[in-house]
């Protein structure tokens, strides 16, 4: 199996049950031709750079996944497919990974994400600081 990952926009007006329906559809295609899903993330409604089919928003998802190369083939026909979906990419990372690497990979990603908590908790205790610490100038 190769490593991949794959990135695509959906309309924004969708709503929550289509964006779930959209991300299912397309992991159960990736383990259905024997691939494993590593990760999902969600990176929500964004603004686009430009306006693709006159949409000027969208909702960003990326999934990371060990699939056969078959797989991706099949994802990207019904990715041109679905009206849904405004555009995607999928990257190889790396041309064979086995049950360890995947699991490593898994491991690489929740310490990410691990780090991200950590500096989001800290940046909101600091800016908290800063407004404790603003609010005492003004009393004083």
């Amino acid at each position: 199996m190769r490593h991949y990952e794959t990135t695509w926009i959906m309309r924004p007006s969708l709503g929550e049950a289509q964006f779930a329906e959209i991300i299912d559809r397309t992991a159960a295609i990736i383990t259905g031709d024997g691939g494993t899903v590593i990760d999902i993330a969600r990176w929500g409604i964004k603004k686009l750079a430009y306006d693709i089919k006159k949409e000027s928003q969208g909702c960003y998802v990326c999934m990371n996944f060990a699939a056969p190369g078959a797989t991706i083939k099949e994802l990207e026909r019904i990715f041109r497919i679905d009206d849904r979906l405004l555009r995607y990419l999928t990257v190889k990372l790396a041309d064979a990974i086995d049950a360890a690497g995947i699991e490593q990979e898994k491991e690489r990603i929740a310490a990410l994400a691990a780090k991200a908590a950590e500096a989001a908790a800290a940046l909101e205790n600091g800016m908290e600081a800063a407004q404790d610490a603003d609010a005492a100038d003004e009393l004083a």
